[in-house]
């Protein structure tokens, strides 16, 4: 069955360059309604809990340390098939990929700082709004 929830976090590469309004504008315009917004600084615990799933992956060190460097924007977000919907508005994980209009073409800098995360599963995105909020 497909939820109607999803979960996103605008990560720091977005609040450091500005971006934050823009891509909540972008959630907001594609028909997603934002039901709880959290502004907030993971902590190292936070940051290798919520990636836990890629704590054996070479790169997961890299990830936490990106991931606490500075604040964040979580977000429960609300739409028809949301899932779904969401990882085609965020487009891939490397901006090099990602169709033109997504959120990651037009503000991620590499496939490391990738602008957003959205939740690839409902089971996820039911875990994540509740580990965030």
């Amino acid at each position: 069955m497909n939820s109607n929830r999803t979960f996103t976090m605008l990560k720091p590469d977005s609040i450091e360059q500005g971006n934050m309004l823009p891509i909540l504008n972008m959630i907001e315009n594609a028909g997603f309604k934002i039901i709880a917004l959290k502004y907030k600084r993971m902590n190292r615990e936070e940051a290798e809990s919520f990636y836990s799933v890629h704590s054996d992956k070479p790169f997961f060190s890299d990830l936490v340390t990106f991931m606490t460097r500075g604040p964040i924007i979580a977000a429960a977000l609300e739409k028809d098939n949301a899932v779904e919907e969401f990882r085609k508005l965020i487009g891939s994980t490397d901006p090099l990929e990602a169709l033109e209009g997504t959120i990651r073409k037009k503000f991620a800098k590499s496939k490391g700082e990738n602008a957003v995360h959205g939740s690839d599963s409902n089971e996820n995105a039911a875990l994540r709004n509740r580990f965030s909020f």
